[in-house]
Formats: C-alpha cells, sequence, structure tokens
C-alpha cells in the first residue's frame, strides 16, 4: 500500500484502487500512525493529538474504536497493538512524507557534489509527491506539518539552484518571484532571484532585486542582507563568470519562444538532457502527433551553448536539405565565382561553418528525406568534433553511434484511478481546453468525458491539442460523441503550424505517403486487428506470406506501428486512418473473414489446450487477444454468419467463465441469438447450447432468452456423453441442474464409453455434488476426492479448485470450520493462479462462511464486502447474491434486524432466475428472512419463507430441509399450535410440504 499524508490523506492498494478511510478521526489517525510508520506510538501521544488537552469521557475506548475502525478499512493486519500503544506495520517507503525526506536529502547530497542534473531530477521527483498542505487531517499536529514544510521550500530552493547550475535561468525568473511574494524575508530565493536575472542579461533587475530585499529586511527586522545574498550582490556587480549566464557569444538560431505551456514530459525532458550531455547524435522517433518537435525544442532551449534549429518539413531533396542548414545558421549564399576561383559546394561551406564551432544542431522532421539526413549528419559528426545533433524524425537514421530516444502518447489514467488529472494526457487537455474556454472546470462527470477523449485518442498530444480547441465551439459531450469521425472533427488547428500540423488527417498522410505500395497493403490490412496480434496473425489475414515480418517490421521502424515482444500494435487514429483506405480499396470484407477464420482457429486451438497442464499460457494468450475474438464475433453475428458465430461462442465459452467475463460473454452470446430463430442448425446442436447458456451467464434473461433456455431444458434428454464441446459437459448442469428424480448412479458414463481425461473427471466431480445434495457425505467426499485426483493428474487447476470447494463445503456441514478454511485458501490460491475472478469472489465467500461460524464478525463483513466488490465489478450475480446474504447474516448477529433484512432481500433479488447453481442459496435467504420474520412475532410472513426455502431445498441439497422443517415447528409453536410442531417433526421433507402448503396449516 502507499500512504499519502502531503496533503489530504489518502491511501492507495497495490492495484492503484483507493482505500476508502473513513470519518475525519480515523483519517487524522492513519495521518499519525503513518508520521512514524513502522515505531510503535504511545497511545498517549494519540490521544493527545487527536483530541488536544480537553479529551472526551472514555478516551481509551473512544481510541480503540477509531483504531479499529482504521484496521477495518487497511485491514488488521496494518494496524498493530502493543502495550506501549500502536504501531502501523508499513516500511518508511511507503508514506509520502518519508520518502519525500529521503530524497530531498539525495537531491541535496547530489548538489554538494556538483551532480545539478540529478539533483534536479531527484529534487522534481520529492517535491512532486506532494498535493496539498502537509498533515492537513491531523489539524494537531502543527509542529510536525510546520517542519514538512520547512523542508518542503528548503527542497525548492536546492532544485533552484540546481537548475541554475544547469543554466536554466530564464525559466526561474517567474517562479522566484512567486516565491519570494510568498516568502519575502527568505534570503537564499532573493539571492537566486538575482543570479537567475542577471543568468538571462537582467543585471539591472538583478541589483533592484537586491535593493529591494534589502528595504525589506530593514523594515522588517532591522537588520542587514546575510553572507549570501550580499555575495550574490557583488558578484552581479562585478559580472563574475561563475554566475553562469549572461554569455558572450551564445546564440540561439531558429528557436521560438513557445506560447503554450509544455504538459507532461519533464522526465523525458530530463532523460534527454542526460543523454545529450554524454550523445553526439540523438534522435527522437515516434508517430506523428506525438510531440518530438516540441520537446526537442524545450530540450534545445535547456542546453547550454549554441543552437541551431533546422524546420525541414518544407524542404524537397537533399540539396535543399544542405541549404536549409545553411540558411539557419545564417550563411549568405557563396562568394561568385571567377576566373581560377571555383565558388565552393553548399556542403563544403556547411563543413568549414562547423568545423570547430561547438553547437547542438537540431534537425526537425526528418522522416521523408531520412537518407539524406542520415548521410549528412554521418559526415557533419565526422569532420566537426565539437557538433551535436539532435534528430527528430519518425523513423531512425540508422546510422553508427546513434542513440535513439523513443517519444510514445502521452500517459492515459489506468480505469478507476482516483485522479485522472495525475496523468499527462488528461492535463494536457485541460490545459488546453481551459485556454479556448475561460470558464472551464474539470469536475465530475466532465473528467470522465476527457478521460474518454484522450483514450480515444490514444493521448497523442496534437489530437488531444486539436480536440480541446473545438470547446471553442463545441461541449464537451458534443466532442466526444463526434470523435467517431475524428478526421473531420480535429480540423481545426493554429493557422500559423505547418499545413500537416493544422489537421488530424494531414498528420496521418503525411505518414502514410512515405510508404510503398506493399507498406500501405499491409498497414491498411491489419486495421481489422483491433489489439493487434502476433506477426503469424498478420501473415495469415493479410495475405502477405512469409515476406510479412519484413514489411511488418519497416512499418514500425516507420512508427506506423509498435512492435514490442512479436506483437503489432497500431494507434487508433492510424487504424481509422488505415480502415478507411482499406475500404476504399475493396478489401474490407475479404480482409474481415480472413480474419474472423484466424480466430476460429486461435479459439479452436486454445480451447483444447485450456483443460490440460498448458492452460495458464493459453490462458494468457488469449487474454492477449480477446478483443479480436470478441470484434470478429460481433462482425460474424451482425453479417449473419450464424455457424461461424455459434462455432466462435462455443469455442471460447470455456475462456470466458474460467476467468470469469461474464457480462461480455452473455453480450456477445445474445447478439447472436438475436439473429437467429429458435432452433439450431443441423449439426450444431451442442454449439447453440453453449451459447444459449453462456447469454445467460450475467443473471439477466430476456423473455427470449427464457425460451430458449425452457426448450434447452425440455431437450435435456437429447444431449449425451460424450459433447463435441466438451465444456458443456459443465454449463448444462450448471443452469438446467439435474432432470426430476436424478440420482447418483445416474451421473456414472456407461461402461467402455470412451471419456477425455477431463471429462471423466468432471463426472466424478458431477457424482460427488449429487452425492451432496442428497446429503451422503462419505461417498461425496470420497468421489471429490477422486476428482481432485483426476484433475491433478491431467494439470488442470480449474477442476482442481471446483474440487477443493466442494471438499469445503463438505467440511463445512460437518462443523470443521478451520478445515474448511485450509480448503478454502487451497482453493483461493489456485483461482489467483488462473485469474479466475468470478471463482476467486466465489471461494472468498465460501471462506467467509466458516469465518463467520467462527464468530469473528469482524473479519466476517470484511470478507463478503470484499466478494462483494469483486463479484459486482465482473457482474457476477450468483456471487453477489451469497456475499449479500452474508452480510446479513452477520448484522443479524450483531442484532440489527432492519440492516440485516435490506441485505437479505437485497440477494434475494439478485439471484438469477432459472439459474440451478444458486437454488441453494435462494433457500438459505429465505431461511433467513424467515428467521427475522419470526423473532419480529410476523408469523404468517414467517410460515411462508420456510415453506418457500422447503421447497426450493427438494431441488437441491437435501440438508437443508430440516432447518426449513424446524423453522416450520417454531412457528406452530409461536402461534399455540403444539400438535402441528410435534406433527412436523415426524413427517418427511416431501410430508412436510404438503402440510405446509394447506391452507388450513398457514394459519390462513
Amino acid at each position: 500500500m502507499r500512504f499519502q499524508i502531503l496533503g489530504p490523506a489518502k491511501v492507495q492498494a497495490e492495484d492503484g484502487r483507493e482505500v476508502v478511510l473513513g470519518g475525519p478521526r480515523v483519517r487524522a489517525l492513519l495521518v499519525l500512525l503513518a508520521l512514524r510508520a513502522g515505531r510503535i506510538v504511545p497511545a498517549e501521544q494519540l490521544v493527545d493529538d487527536l483530541y488536544g488537552t480537553r479529551p472526551p469521557e472514555g478516551i481509551s475506548n473512544a481510541l480503540q474504536s477509531q483504531v479499529s475502525r482504521l484496521r477495518r478499512a487497511l485491514g488488521k493486519d496494518l494496524v498493530e497493538f502493543h502495550p506501549a500503544g500502536y504501531r502501523l506495520a508499513a516500511d518508511p517507503s511507503q508514506v509520502d512524507a518519508h520518502r519525500f525526506e529521503k530524497l530531498a536529502a539525495d537531491g541535496r547530497q547530489a548538489l554538494g557534489s556538483g551532480d545539478a542534473r540529478t539533483a534536479a531530477a531527484v529534487l522534481r521527483e520529492a517535491l512532486d509527491l506532494w498535493h496539498g498542505a502537509p498533515l492537513s487531517d491531523a489539524p494537531l499536529a502543527g509542529a510536525a506539518a510546520a517542519r514538512l514544510e520547512e523542508l518542503r521550500l528548503a527542497a525548492v530552493e536546492d532544485r533552484v539552484q540546481a537548475d541554475l547550475a544547469l543554466g536554466r535561468h530564464r525559466d526561474l525568473v517567474a517562479e522566484l518571484r512567486q516565491l519570494i511574494t510568498a516568502h519575502p524575508l527568505r534570503e537564499r530565493l532573493r539571492a537566486q532571484l538575482m543570479r537567475a536575472l542577471y543568468g538571462s542579461g537582467r543585471q539591472a533587475e538583478a541589483l533592484t532585486a537586491y535593493e529591494e530585499g534589502r528595504r525589506i529586511l530593514d523594515e522588517e527586522l532591522g537588520v542587514e542582507p546575510g553572507a549570501e545574498m550580499t555575495a550574490a550582490h557583488l558578484a552581479v556587480l562585478r559580472a563574475d563568470p561563475a554566475l553562469g549566464g549572461a554569455q558572450e557569444g551564445v546564440t540561439r538560431l531558429g528557436l521560438r519562444s513557445q506560447l503554450t505551456s509544455f504538459v507532461g514530459r519533464a522526465d523525458d525532458l530530463e532523460r534527454l538532457g542526460t543523454l545529450l550531455d554524454s550523445a553526439r547524435l540523438v534522435t527522437l522517433i515516434g508517430p506523428g502527433g506525438a510531440g518530438k518537435t516540441r520537446l526537442a525544442t524545450e530540450a534545445a532551449e535547456r542546453t547550454p551553448g549554441d543552437v541551431c534549429f533546422v524546420e525541414l518539413a518544407p524542404v524537397a531533396d537533399a540539396t535543399g536539405l544542405v541549404r536549409a542548414v545553411l540558411a539557419a545558421l545564417g550563411i549568405r549564399d557563396a562568394p561568385v565565382a571567377g576566373p581560377g576561383r571555383p565558388a565552393p559546394a553548399p556542403r563544403e561551406r556547411l563543413v568549414a561553418a562547423l568545423a570547430d564551432r561547438k553547437l547542438l544542431l537540431v534537425l526537425d522532421n526528418c522522416e521523408h528525406l531520412v537518407a539524406a539526413a542520415a548521410e549528412l549528419a554521418d559526415e557533419l559528426l565526422a569532420v566537426c568534433p565539437a557538433l551535436r545533433v539532435l534528430a527528430t524524425s519518425r523513423e531512425a537514421l540508422a546510422i553508427t553511434g546513434e542513440s535513439l530516444v523513443p517519444v510514445p502518447p502521452l500517459r492515459l489514467p489506468p480505469p478507476g484511478v482516483p485522479d485522472p488529472l495525475d496523468y499527462p494526457a488528461v492535463r494536457l487537455f485541460a490545459d488546453r481546453a481551459a485556454a479556448v474556454r475561460q470558464d472551464f472546470a474539470v469536475e465530475g462527470a466532465d473528467l470522465e468525458l476527457i478521460v474518454g477523449i484522450c483514450r480515444a485518442l490514444d493521448g497523442l498530444p496534437l489530437a488531444i491539442e486539436l480536440a480541446a480547441a473545438r470547446l471553442r465551439t463545441l461541449t464537451l459531450a458534443d466532442v466526444a460523441e463526434r470523435l467517431g469521425d475524428r478526421f473531420r472533427l480535429l480540423t481545426r488547428g493554429s493557422r500559423t503550424a505547418l499545413p500537416r500540423h493544422q489537421t488530424l488527417r494531414a498528420v496521418v498522410d503525411w505518414s502514410w505517403d512515405l510508404l510503398d505500395a506493399g507498406e500501405q497493403r499491409l498497414a491498411r490490412r491489419l486495421t481489422v486487428f483491433v489489439g493487434g496480434g502476433r506477426v503469424e496473425a498478420a501473415e495469415r489475414v493479410s495475405g502477405g506470406g512469409p515476406g510479412t515480418e519484413d514489411v511488418l517490421t519497416s512499418l514500425a521502424e516507420k512508427s506506423l506501428v509498435e512492435l514490442v515482444d512479436g506483437r503489432f500494435r497500431m494507434l487508433e487514429t492510424i487504424r481509422a486512418y488505415g480502415a478507411e483506405r482499406l475500404a476504399e480499396a475493396g478489401e474490407l470484407d475479404a480482409t474481415l473473414a480472413a480474419h474472423a477464420a484466424y480466430c476460429l482457429e486461435l479459439a479452436t486451438e486454445a480451447d483444447a489446450r485450456l483443460r490440460t497442464r498448458d492452460q495458464l499460457p493459453w490462458l494468457a494468450r488469449l487474454d492477449e487477444e480477446s478483443d479480436d475474438l470478441h470484434a470478429a464475433i460481433r462482425w460474424v453475428g451482425e453479417t449473419g454468419q450464424i455457424e461461424l458465430a455459434l462455432r466462435l461462442i462455443s469455442r471460447m465459452s470455456c475462456y470466458w467463465w474460467m476467468r470469469g467475463h461474464r457480462v461480455v460473454s452473455a453480450q456477445l452470446a445474445n447478439l447472436v441469438l438475436d439473429t437467429m430463430g429458435e432452433r439450431p442448425p443441423e449439426g450444431l446442436e451442442e454449439e447453440y447450447a453453449a451459447c444459449v447458456l453462456t447469454a445467460s451467464a450475467d443473471g439477466r434473461a430476456s423473455a427470449d432468452l427464457a425460451r430458449r433456455r425452457e426448450l434447452l431444458a425440455a431437450g435435456l434428454y437429447e444431449y449425451r456423453l460424450p459433447f463435441r464441446v466438451e465444456f458443456l459437459t459443465m454449463l448444462m448442469p450448471l443452469f438446467t441442474g439435474p432432470p426430476a428424480g436424478y440420482r447418483p448412479a445416474d451421473v456414472a458414463p456407461p461402461p467402455g464409453m470412451l471419456l477425455s481425461p477431463w471429462t471423466r473427471a468432471l463426472t466424478s466431480l458431477g457424482t460427488a455434488f449429487v452425492h451432496h445434495a442428497y446429503d451422503q457425505l462419505d461417498e461425496a467426499a470420497e468421489r471429490f476426492e477422486q476428482a481432485l485426483a483426476d484433475f491433478t493428474a491431467i494439470g488442470e487447476r480449474w477442476g482442481c479448485m471446483l474440487a477443493l470447494g466442494g471438499l469445503q463445503d463438505l467440511r463445512f456441514e460437518r462443523r470443521d470450520y478451520a478445515g474448511a478454511i485450509a480448503l478454502a485458501d487451497r482453493a483461493m490460491a489456485l483461482s489467483q493462479e488462473l485469474g479466475a475472478s468470478a471463482d476467486a469472489a466465489e471461494n472468498l465467500c465460501r471462506r467467509t462462511d466458516s469465518v463467520l461460524c467462527l464468530g469473528d464478525l469482524d473479519e466476517a463483513e470484511a470478507g463478503y464486502l470484499r466478494a462483494a466488490e469483486q463479484a459486482r465489478r465482473i457482474g457476477a450475480p450468483d456471487t453477489l447474491a451469497w456475499a449479500h446474504f452474508g452480510l446479513g447474516e452477520v448484522a443479524a448477529k450483531r442484532g440489527r434486524a432492519e440492516a440485516a433484512r435490506a441485505y437479505l432481500e437485497q440477494a434475494l433479488t439478485e439471484c438469477p432466475e432459472g439459474w440451478y447453481a444458486v437454488v441453494d442459496t435462494r433457500a438459505r435467504i429465505h431461511l433467513a428472512l424467515g428467521r427475522l420474520d419470526l423473532a419480529a412475532g410476523d408469523t404468517d410472513a414467517a410460515w411462508d419463507r420456510f415453506a418457500t426455502a422447503l421447497g426450493e431445498a427438494q431441488r437441491t441439497f437435501k440438508q437443508l430441509s430440516r432447518p426449513a422443517i424446524d423453522g416450520l415447528a417454531a412457528t406452530a409453536e409461536a402461534r399455540g399450535d403444539g400438535e402441528i410442531a410435534k406433527l412436523l417433526r415426524t413427517l418427511t421433507p416431501r410430508e412436510a410440504l404438503e402440510l405446509a402448503e394447506k391452507p388450513s396449516a398457514t394459519g390462513q
């Protein structure tokens, strides 16, 4: 976990999720413990810092109450009790305040040793940790807050000193004036302002700054300036070279002052500055609109010494390249040749001009002249030893000694982060939007729209700036809605920008026109891949054959695709442009068909491996390819290719179920069903059944889907082992349950039937569940153990997890709660290894049931809450109902009847209709509600609840019949009808149900 106390208190879990802390006292307690992370804080000190000099009555209980709330929020292992006080069991490096102090000390040490660049980078990192007033949630910890504020100001001064040493005088003047306004008596800041002004060529202003500071010190304190401020004054008067500014002869040719702020690439700028100190040729490469030119400009501005910036976009050929560099250097045309005096060639004049000159030469936009630019850079660097070259291009110059710096799009916030403005893409949009709309504010739903816009535009700075510019005439919602036609929308760039930077289409046109015919053909065909893919996929779908890899590499070198670890990916903007070209070429349908065929082959191969010891790498492979597999299903469904769609759905069902992708799988399956009738195509009955059951996975069923399920259940007898669609062996009983009167012996396959190892193991598992339903616990345990051994033998972790869950249920039935927890922990470990999110939530519910029975209500409540959150996130209504049922039981044990009823009623509504797997959950909920009704004196409602639970028990676990009958008997006794109560306890479950449903027995 990460703890933030340099501002409002926040805690981030390992997955980036913000932990909900609670009220102000809990937040204050966290701040006080985090301030001394890893150390014991005496209870007396906590009381003083929480309540001041007048604590309330019963202060020990009050403090313990706040500690308990904090432990519930963070986990009890993180907040430890000791006889001497309390301790936050976290490393100090997990707390931003401690991390800040360490970084500030490291930066100061680097500054003292003369390493200004490292000092500046480290100190910036330290200061970036601040997000408000320190310890703001602990108002009584004023002394500690003041100490941190002083450390922060000292770190700012150290960082300014490092920037001065790096020659950044001009950039510091405005910041230093603002700091001095806030801290007018701070002499070090005043001395730094004088140095910054002098280094910017403003000697008179530097002397004025001294006089102003001298006057303030005299008026406020009656003292003269100290040694540091006096030394700076004398240095300015003497024009001391040690001040490092106002250098003679320094030129900045071709560099334009920027009108907008530089957002989001501070770290890249630091790394580039370090690289320019050691490398003579550095090339910034990346897609069009990524911000290469701006980054190069900012780096050149911060580079000490002479700089010449050459814009190559208007240059047409190699001859024009040399002339453009000469012109940028201000070198006039050669003198006219005369007899015996030939005019020197442009290249010779350029070499002569740069031979002994110490200069950074920036060659911007080399991609259309890449060979000529490479040749010129190579020649100049060879004969001009003091020259350095910084190039920008969409592909590398590819010469010896070149250092490449990729310039990717700006970082985007992942889903669910607490503050998207921490990410540069969102900050850039907000900054540029505020420039065109003075009333623009980032808040609420607008922030979600901004994140969506930035994500749709791949984080490309130019595209984001063009989108923000449209806010002059459009609302934020309008911009987001119109991004489907991004090339028409994003057309209003700066009038003074290069033509290819004024519209998004022009940016991509420039790159596309530099491709040869083969590269364009492959690039447009790759646009059918939604999430990218492997090289072999590109070969198959594009029809390019063995040479595809070379062309793909060329596209990567030209920044049209990213190629990482054997996978290619296109930015969405380039993909949208290529898709237009694919349609124009008349190749769209054929390429999409090839893509769908490839996806079916991949899904078929993967499905066969998911139920073997190879399942982990194949689950990971399908994770990689899931976007494309889903896109293929949508396309074949929307185009009416029903047979292909059913095959794809059936091959993906096992993966979806293992990974817990309930919502997306149900949406895709329903999309396919909506395009077909109630009867499956001949020969695809099993594929159709898998599709119907997958469509039910999220618990929501339309009338059409319910009808399809009824027909499927009615024809259950037609389905016989072994299934061609092997995972149907699992899906079918999960939804439909066994036919009426089904017995354990009915599950066993006929002798001699050839079954796969996985189907045979699953058959043992199914037999175990039927034994369990009939309360035959010993036989169930034997079959669960057999299934576990069979799944283990074939290395199938998911099946092992199911078998462990069954064994855990048996331990729970036998009240061996410690043993049940141990088995649940094994099952949870497997679910985490598999990334089986739905099963992880279900196993957590199983474990928490035992925790509840052991009486630990706090841990049980926390467990059910975590399970509910996981189930809600993935759309698993069955597990969500289980978790809310558990929370209802916790509330009931605490005597909170209203809260218990609310949870239980909610759980009942969440139980999916038509799922056999939730019948037992529904029965347990009715039992719990019946107990609440009985305790409240509502015997009619209690009778109905217990009767309903008894009826549900006949369809599933028979052992639930006994508590239902006991509830009916207790209700009869509460009515004063002892005879009915006594009779009920002598009846079989079916006889008791018949009695419960008679009007005379219900009291009606």
